[in-house]
């Protein structure tokens, strides 16, 4: 790692600045100032996007643009009892050693103090406002395109105006394998459901008990869905059903939280229930074979996954019987995890649907659900299915987002060329990959007809997640290697050969 190169102390600037998916006006802000201080100019429409354009280098204006494309926002998760306010709080980074990935040895990473780092996508960012204070580097005419809410319903992207970006050679650097290149993504399907239930007052000669589902290792509900890790809300869903249909008890809602971003595998959820008194034994002898069959079923995944559960004082208003088991009935009829695989991607998810989050208001639940797909037909079936399912239940659903999926044409020019450059000045041709996470790249396709992209990347593990973490000396080689090298013929810079120059 050298932390002498220039992105480090932006992506440390960047993280002092709360950013997570719908509150994105503080970070725009900040890009806005980063523009005005180094003189470019920019624009930020209406849903907080902003493009800073970099002239090109003198004897390089009639080369092609090149696009720098990034997402301003991050998933904002925090390890279960540590305070943290997205809205608010700093990102603060540990840097440690840790075996490579490569096996070469040891290696320096980073990761953050009990919560999500945000690597994806600030340590692409970060680089990109690096490029643009750069006063040496030899390029063509420069957009730093960055959009807001990328993680939980892509409304920058699917609202930009068609003027707004000129360029239409596209580099992407929000992936996260770095000796790959993305040239296909699938697509993604957010809706929410909103499910008002009726309030009782708790009978008579009934307690309360809280339940936990923790220690689950979470992530991406897309790059990690493939390992098949428990969704603590499927989990503790399973287990108060079972109370009431296999055990006959006559259990009442009175709280029921999981998830924090509908783009992240749960790896918590919460429940209070009332119960009647008499049945407190079999509760309780259910809720410990329960916690066997979890730590059996994940132990390989989640080795810390467990099941507690203790009594709690409660005596106000329950959930009636009725929303009680229509929510429970709907988190257990929803399928989570691997749907399909791919037929020419082996151990690559063809669909696959998450249970992101379930929220309580004084009125209504509202859970999240993330479904995705590479065939668009298939994903836009499972979003119907889980549609109606909420619907039977009476419940109110919102669409959040459709984005499309992409696959990039495997002759395009562009693609071709940063597969070169990277044989020239890496060493090494990377592997061209389509991922089961959804890229902006569809929107883009969409909007600006002719539009050529390839999305690259450091290596990041376990995004969306506590334990995300990026092996620092692939950022290393992506800065300086990738966009910095032009030491002998052949060796040109990325930006100025994919600008033409």
């Amino acid at each position: 790692m050298d932390q002498t190169l220039p992105f480090y102390p932006i992506f440390s600037a960047l993280n002092n600045v709360p950013r997570p998916s719908h509150h994105e006006e503080k970070v725009a802000q900040f890009l806005c100032d980063f523009a005005t201080q180094h003189g470019l100019d920019y624009s930020r429409d209406a849903h907080n996007c902003v493009v800073i354009r970099k002239p090109a280098t003198p004897g390089y204006e009639q080369a092609t643009p090149v696009v720098i494309l990034n997402h301003m926002d991050m998933v904002c998760v925090a390890e279960e009892g540590h305070a943290f306010d997205p809205e608010n709080d700093p990102i603060r980074p540990i840097i440690y050693d840790a075996p490579a990935t490569d096996g070469s040895g040891e290696a320096k990473w980073m990761k953050a103090d009990h919560t999500s780092l945000g690597a994806d996508n600030g340590m692409g960012l970060s680089m990109a406002l690096a490029i643009l204070a750069d006063k040496t580097l030899v390029h063509g005419p420069l957009e730093v395109m960055t959009t807001t809410n990328e993680e939980d319903g892509m409304d920058g992207a699917a609202n930009l105006s068609e003027d707004f970006l000129k360029g239409r050679h596209v580099l992407n650097l929000d992936s996260e394998a770095y000796n790959e290149i993305t040239v296909g993504a699938a697509g993604a399907f957010i809706q929410k459901a909103r499910l008002a239930y009726g309030q009782i007052r708790m009978p008579k000669d009934y307690i309360a008990y809280k339940v936990r589902v923790r220690g689950g290792l979470g992530g991406h509900s897309g790059v990690d869905i493939v390992k098949q890790r428990a969704n603590a809300i499927k989990v503790l869903a399973n287990l108060l059903q079972v109370s009431i249909h296999h055990k006959h008890i006559a259990l009442y809602l009175v709280k029921f939280e999981g998830g924090q971003a509908s783009a992240s595998i749960p790896s918590s959820a919460e429940a209070m229930v009332a119960i009647p008194t008499a049945s407190e034994q079999d509760f309780k002898d259910l809720l410990i074979q329960g916690s066997c069959a979890v730590q059996a079923q994940f132990g390989v995944t989640d080795p810390d996954v467990e099941v507690l559960f203790e009594p709690a004082v409660w005596n106000g208003n329950v959930v009636d019987e009725e929303s009680t088991r229509c929510l429970l009935a709907d988190l257990n009829a929803i399928p989570v995890g691997p749907l399909e695989w791919h037929p020419d991607m082996p151990g690559t998810p063809m669909t696959s649907n998450n249970i992101g989050t379930v929220r309580q208001s004084a009125e209504a639940f509202e859970v999240s659900t993330h479904s995705r797909s590479f065939r668009v037909e298939d994903m836009e079936l499972l979003a119907k299915k889980i549609r109606e399912i909420f619907l039977v239940s009476g419940a109110e659903v919102e669409q959040i987002m459709n984005a499309p999926a992409w696959q990039e044409d495997p002759n395009s020019p562009f693609l071709q060329l940063v597969s070169d450059t990277f044989q020239d000045v890496l060493g090494f041709r990377p592997t061209p990959v389509a991922m089961h996470f959804v890229l902006e790249a569809g929107y883009f396709v969409q909007k600006y007809p002719g539009i050529q992209m390839a999305s690259i990347g450091p290596r990041i593990l376990e995004p969306h997640s506590t334990s995300e973490r990026v092996e620092l000396e692939t950022c290393d080689d992506i800065w300086r290697e990738g966009f910095r090298s032009n030491q002998v013929v052949g060796q040109v810079d990325l930006l100025v050969a994919c600008g033409g120059g």
